[in-house]
């Protein structure tokens, strides 16, 4: 199936691409057991596909499947079943079913980041560590934007005033860019991470190897065992494991308890939809209190 990505280089996100992959892996794994070809599927058998998905998988991952298939298929000008009575009708079934309910990454308010803080090590590790805390909070930014960042991103406006340009993002994926504004602090202190590593540029987050070898970048995915590491560390009783998006969560949290207006911790969070950034704040006191 490497076919149908081939015209879609350049036009999407890697991350974006690398989903597309997996989702339709999963669907021609499927189409595959059950005799079907994948890019000319009924949409019966979407809707069986669908129907199957629903006794292992939540509702959202089902839904991104489905929205992944629909965009491989239209886009290599293959019939596209996903928008037939049939599928639409499944997935108001599971719905209702299990609920679209989407699970909460438990927040990263600042009380926590301290207790993380206080728990990383005097070592390459730990100060990465700190660089990693203090950017994914003061920027809310998704994971692989924080892991996009890079030490010439950083712009010093006045004395006091410092910004960090995110180059792309997810809402963003044509790089108009967007100075996203960071404390004196965390600017400090990524200078002294840039110094320890004796780099001019590149990429700011970075893997620190058992060995003490430091690479050029550091994997989305690491942010979150990193999390987890550190979360542990803290003896922190949570709920549910720390992730990536509890920087996100965490962040827009304490603007609202700070009495910021949803237009700020959505144009902060780069969210562009009330209903998304809604989403994140659902669960807590002050959510009744917004405009």
């Amino acid at each position: 199936m490497n076919h149908l990505f081939e015209n879609l280089h350049g036009a999407f996100a890697e991350n974006t691409l690398r989903a597309y992959r997996a989702d339709f892996k999963v669907f021609s794994t499927w189409c595959a057991g059950n005799e079907i070809d994948p890019l000319n599927a009924s949409a019966t058998k979407v809707a069986s596909f669908v129907e199957a998905q629903a006794q292992h998988r939540t509702t959202a991952t089902i839904r991104r499947r489905i929205a992944s298939i629909s965009t491989l298929l239209k886009l290599n000008n293959y019939p596209d079943p996903t928008r037939s009575p049939e599928v639409i009708l499944a997935l108001k079934r599971i719905h209702r079913q299990k609920g679209r309910a989407q699970k909460q990454a438990p927040p990263l308010t600042r009380d926590i980041l301290e207790q993380l803080i206080a728990v990383t090590g005097q070592d390459l590790v730990g100060l990465r560590d700190r660089v990693m805390l203090m950017l994914g909070y003061e920027t809310m930014r998704r994971r692989s934007e924080l892991c996009g960042l890079r030490f010439e991103d950083i712009e010093y406006l006045t004395q006091d005033k410092v910004g960090i340009w995110l180059r792309f993002s997810k809402t963003d994926q044509y790089g108009e860019g967007k100075l996203i504004p960071i404390s004196a602090a965390l600017a400090a202190l990524i200078e002294n991470w840039r110094i320890k590593l004796q780099v001019e540029r590149g990429y700011i987050l970075r893997e620190v190897t058992k060995a003490g070898r430091v690479k050029p970048t550091m994997r989305p995915g690491s942010i979150n065992l990193r999390l987890k590491v550190l979360q542990r560390a803290a003896k922190l009783h949570q709920d549910a494991e720390l992730s990536g998006h509890s920087f996100r969560v965490g962040g827009a949290i304490d603007l609202l308890e700070a009495g910021e207006s949803l237009e700020k911790i959505m144009l902060r969070g780069g969210w562009k939809s009330e209903s998304t950034a809604l989403r994140y704040l659902r669960n807590w006191q002050a959510f009744p209190e917004l405009p």
